[in-house]
């Protein structure tokens, strides 16, 4: 039986496709507000259910939306809350004969194994489960809203006073994290590559020209590699962090990469934590996306009669070209990502 879309699922699918919804953040909240208004339903009756409704919903935004990795990573937050909030008013439901019974001892938490543990029946059905996921919710609402300024306040700690600083394109998080930086810190200079053919380094050079004691410098990407030595750091954002914690970032980011890695100039990468995503490389079919041909070449031009044209979105960074990831919990080493993975979802809900 194929699976139907709601109509929300489907409204936000079109208002992506058409460029109505731009962005991790907004998508992430849209997806959220689909998934809340799921639980807030009375068509389910038990956590599996529940979870087979979230599970359905997401595989259809994955499939229409492969790039957009933060619908699956919401659906997998929402699977895990699901599983934890159901087990805990399960055992507060239970009455045990003593205390001891009550947990399990640090002995059996270290040596059980998969074969040992007692698996869940989530077909039962738990009072009390809607308003509980309700509230927590509410918490991963609150989380999303202050993601960006919790990351912009670190600023100070990597960025000194007269340094020169390096990024590529727009990222609104990179844009917050510098003003930040340039309203605690003197004489700074900051350098941005205009990341063709887009060229959304020009929007963010133009947002910070407003502000006082900076001076901005937009240079093309042709010159990353012969502006690198005189760069102090390096700080871009990203699209999404993958389970190795290598990225997907904008096209040039590699290239931003490997220029820093010969001059041993450290990279750092903004990332809130919804997005990342527990999927390596090889598991994307759909890793890129290729935008309009014509702003690398014209249609009408000589050369583009003989000419193939790609114009991809994306690069991947492999994760030893990455020094320091800065996400709305604080900065973590990319060798740290698999562990942040495991605190955000259940190992059952990394295949959708």
């Amino acid at each position: 039986m194929r699976e139907q879309p709601l109509n929300e699922v489907t409204q936000l699918i079109h208002a992506v496709k058409m460029g109505l919804v731009e962005g991790s953040y907004s998508i992430t909240n849209k997806t959220l507000d689909i998934f809340k208004y799921i639980i807030m339903s009375k068509t389910w009756q038990n956590a599996d259910a529940l979870m087979q409704i979230v599970r359905a919903q997401s595989r259809i935004m994955q499939a229409a939306l492969p790039q957009e990795t933060v619908t699956s990573n919401m659906a997998r937050r929402i699977l895990k809350l699901t599983r934890e909030e159901f087990e805990l008013l399960q055992a507060k439901g239970q009455h045990f004969a003593d205390d001891s019974q009550a947990s399990l001892s640090l002995h059996k938490l270290v040596t059980q194994t998969s074969e040992n543990c007692v698996s869940v029946d989530y077909s039962v059905p738990q009072q009390g489960l809607r308003e509980a996921l309700l509230d927590h919710l509410q918490e991963v609402e609150t989380e999303l809203e202050t993601s960006s300024e919790n990351i912009s306040v670190q600023a100070e700690e990597h960025i000194h006073s007269s340094e020169i600083i390096l990024t590529l394109g727009h990222s609104r998080s990179v844009e917050n994290f510098l003003k930040r930086a340039i309203k605690k810190r003197q004489l700074l200079t900051i350098i941005v590559a205009e990341c063709a053919p887009a060229c959304r380094g020009h929007n963010l050079a133009a947002s910070l020209a407003h502000e006082k004691n900076v001076e901005i410098i937009v240079i093309a990407d042709a010159s990353i590699f012969a502006m690198m030595s005189r760069v102090n750091k390096v700080i871009i954002g990203t699209h999404s962090v993958l389970a190795n914690g290598g990225l997907r970032a904008a096209c040039g980011a590699y290239t931003v990469a490997l220029a820093a890695k010969h001059y041993s100039v450290p990279v750092i990468v903004l990332a809130p934590m919804y997005k990342l995503s527990p999927l390596h490389l090889c598991e994307q079919d759909a890793f890129n996306m290729v935008g309009c041909a014509e702003d690398v070449i014209a249609y009408d031009s000589v050369p583009a009669r003989d000419a193939k044209v790609y114009s991809p979105m994306f690069d991947y960074v492999p994760p030893e070209l990455v020094t320091l990831f800065i996400s709305n919990t604080g900065g973590h080493a990319p060798s740290y990502v698999y562990r942040l993975l495991s605190e955000l979802y259940h190992p059952e809900d990394l295949e959708l």
